[in-house]
């Protein structure tokens, strides 16, 4: 996502990856919520997401998320369900685990010698907890884009303070 105006930073543009299970619940909410919250900042970011799992390949995100992500002001729709692939460490500065079972599938993935950063998302902001819950099964998608709003700001803020991931 390039935003039409915003300025590059530091002669390259942060490609920032949200990784959760299926990608059709947490993932492309962060994805969706993060984009726009980092245009209202004019900030030029290339985002993206994807799935540790295969499941829902090509699916659109899940008719919940959409749903408590619209009455919030943000758009999914335009998001596709994909898998992650070793080759993402090629194409991104940062990859944000949703949570510790992510980050530990997203780690054996890693080809020998790569350095690039990957986190949990919700380290991004203090907290006991270390996970974005998958709302998938318990229903709180309200709840768990509140989350991932605090953390999509906090993310922002650090790429306005560094400039970089």
């Amino acid at each position: 996502m390039r935003p039409s105006g915003a300025q590059e930073m530091d002669d390259h543009t942060p490609r920032v990856l949200f990784v959760c299970l299926g990608n059709i619940c947490r993932s492309p909410t962060a994805h969706g919520v993060f984009r726009a919250k980092a245009r209202a900042a004019g900030l030029e970011v290339i985002t993206d997401c994807a799935g540790t799992g295969n499941w829902h390949i090509g699916s659109a995100p899940d008719r919940r998320a959409q749903r408590s992500a619209a009455a919030r002001g943000y758009d999914l729709s335009d998001l596709r369900a994909r898998q992650f692939i070793p080759a993402d460490y090629e194409r991104f500065d940062l990859i944000l685990a949703m949570d510790r079972t992510n980050l530990r599938d997203l780690e054996a993935q890693r080809p020998q010698g790569n350095n690039i950063p990957v986190r949990l998302f919700r380290s991004r902001i203090k907290t006991d907890a270390t996970d974005i819950p998958d709302p998938y099964f318990n229903d709180n998608f309200d709840e768990v884009l509140a989350m991932i709003e605090l953390c999509a700001d906090a993310l922002v803020k650090d790429l306005h303070r560094k400039g970089q991931p």
